[in-house]
Parts: structure tokens; C-alpha cells; sequence
């Protein structure tokens, strides 16, 4: 299966202190990945290397066919239509109703046909369950269905890569459900999924490919399994 990104050999440094070193991984197609690791691992940090918001001390890494070592500023907004962005505190924009926090990312991304505009927002609503609410204001909405808002926001582009920052981390256990069960459903349309994660239990609700950020590094495991029985069912 075709590689979406590609680490090889990246470090990462913040001041004098080592937070990736000479990691290698890919990321496949259509595959569903969590990222784990402690607080200040380094999770974080490879997200944001990914949309290159965060430059690599060394090493090489491609986002489908794009050399982020060679990637000009001017450029970074292409590459970020390429994917879709999700973090813990939903970002939406609190004086805007739900369409105008859509529009508005539409319209940073370059789309200009009204028409094309209202049926694209209309087509995200519906992929987040969340259809009838579009003359909502964020504040309206429970922290689940802005966190589902903030998922159709980052469908926008049809992302070949979606990436999810602690995306459940503001949420009960039935609004995590209902995330993970729409990024779960994104990942089968053949989007691929990098989620940074801290929750063992969901992680075996929804079992997938797993790796651990750890000791500067990185341990893969093909399934959630073993992981699991290694550091949390002890």
C-alpha cells in the first residue's frame, strides 16, 4: 500500500533538549494509526512536523509526494489542503455560527463558488451526523457536537490524511464513542488517520495500529493488542 508519510531518521530539538531522535516510520493509505506516549513524549511535536508547523533538526519526511525538506512557506498552505487538522479544544470560532466556521476555512483554502460552497458544507454536516445545525453558534452545541463540527471543518479539502491531536480529550466516554465512530467511518472511505491519544480504553474499544512515542523513539505495533497487555492490563 502506498506510503501517505514517511519519516526517516528525524530528530526533533526545542532549546537544548532532545525530543525525537532519528525516528523512521510510514504511514499507509487508508490506515488508522494512534499515536501514544506520556506527556511531553513528543506526540505532538511529530503532528506538527507532519503539516510543517514544526521543522525536523535532521532526517527526511514526505506528506504523499511532497519533500517536506524542501517545501518553500509559500507552499505550506498547498500542502495543508492535503489534510485535515483536529485538536482537543475545538477551535471554532465562538462569534460565528457552525456554516460560518465552515465557510470560513473554505474560503481560506481558495473556494469561491457560492453554489459549490453551500453544497460542500451541506455534505460535511451530513458525514458528521450534525446536519440540521448549520445556524448554530458554537456555544449552543455540547463539546461533542463542536468537536464533530471541528471534524467536518477539517473534511473540508477531502483530506487524504486526517490528523487528530488528543481529539477525545475534552469529552464523556458516549461523545469519544461518537467521534471515534465518525473517524472511524472517514478512515474506511480511504482517508489515512494519525490520532495522538492518552486513552488506553478507547484504544481497545476501537483497536488499531499503534505507536508508541518513547525514550526519544518510537515502538511499533501492528495491532493495539499487545500494547495494551505490555502497559495497561497489568
Amino acid at each position: 500500500m502506498q506510503p501517505i508519510v514517511t519519516f526517516k531518521g528525524v530528530s526533533a530539538n526545542y532549546q537544548d533538549r532532545v525530543i525525537l531522535d532519528n525516528v523512521t516510520f510510514e504511514v499507509r493509505m487508508g490506515e488508522f494509526v494512534y499515536l501514544v506516549g506520556r506527556t511531553g513524549s513528543g506526540k505532538s511535536t511529530l503532528l506538527r512536523m507532519v503539516y510543517a508547523d514544526t521543522k525536523p533538526s535532521a532526517g527526511f519526511i514526505r506528506v504523499s509526494n511532497i519533500n517536506l525538506g524542501e517545501i518553500r512557506p509559500s507552499e505550506i498552505p498547498f500542502l495543508r489542503r492535503k489534510m485535515g487538522i483536529i485538536f482537543q479544544d475545538f477551535q471554532l470560532l465562538g462569534d460565528r455560527s457552525v456554516y460560518e466556521n465552515i465557510f470560513f476555512a473554505l474560503r481560506a483554502t481558495g473556494w469561491r463558488d457560492s453554489r459549490k460552497i453551500k453544497q460542500r458544507i451541506s455534505d460535511v454536516l451530513v458525514k458528521v451526523g450534525l446536519s440540521g445545525r448549520a445556524d448554530v453558534m458554537p456555544h449552543q452545541l455540547s463539546g461533542g457536537e463542536q468537536q464533530r463540527i471541528a471534524i467536518a471543518r477539517a473534511l473540508i479539502n477531502d483530506p487524504i490524511v486526517l490528523l487528530a491531536d488528543e481529539p477525545t480529550g475534552n469529552l464523556d466516554p458516549e461523545a469519544s464513542d461518537q467521534v471515534m465512530e465518525i473517524l472511524q467511518k472517514i478512515n474506511l472511505s480511504g482517508t489515512a488517520v494519525i490520532m495522538a491519544t492518552h486513552e488506553y480504553s478507547l484504544i481497545e474499544r476501537f483497536p488499531s495500529r499503534l505507536i508508541q512515542v518513547t525514550d526519544q523513539g518510537i515502538v511499533e505495533f501492528e495491532r493495539s493488542e499487545p500494547f495494551l497487555e505490555k502497559h495497561w492490563r497489568r
